[in-house]
């Protein structure tokens, strides 16, 4: 699936949820759904600088692809990168960099967060694409 698709079934499952409680909820509930980060990545190397919560994120290259594993000590935190891992990890590196984060702006959540979250998410994004940088670097 490519990052677009990924982002318009994002679009299509936000806009079932009338209002924003039922919104912040399924995000809660995404975040339930991130698979845990080993505790060898939760090191102060991977910490995301710029969120108000603790977020690690670690990536790795696999046949041409980035794969991301994450954690935060923050349910909604942890939603908002579970959102993020899902249309980023298993796309190529040029595809990450290249990729337009509309969709994000399209669901609402930015303008539904605290200052400070809303920049942990811009946070979030930057650090993807920095690995994408270096992954597209490398080869």
């Amino acid at each position: 699936m490519t990052i677009k698709d990924i982002q318009e079934e994002i679009i299509d499952e936000f806009s079932m949820f009338d209002d924003w409680d039922e919104r912040y909820q399924y995000v809660i509930d995404l975040g339930k759904t991130l698979p845990l980060a080993e505790e060898q990545y939760k090191t102060d190397d991977n910490i995301i600088k710029g969120c108000q919560s603790r977020v690690w994120l670690h990536a790795e290259q696999k046949d041409d692809k980035v794969f991301f594993t994450a954690d935060s000590d923050a349910i909604l935190t942890k939603g908002i990168i579970a959102i993020l891992i899902r249309v980023f990890s298993g796309q190529e590196p040029k595809d990450i960099l290249e990729a337009d984060t509309g969709f994000i702006d399209e669901i609402g959540l930015k303008e539904h967060l605290s200052p400070t979250r809303a920049n942990g998410l811009v946070s979030m994004v930057k650090q993807i694409k920095m690995y994408a940088l270096a992954f597209s670097a490398k080869n």
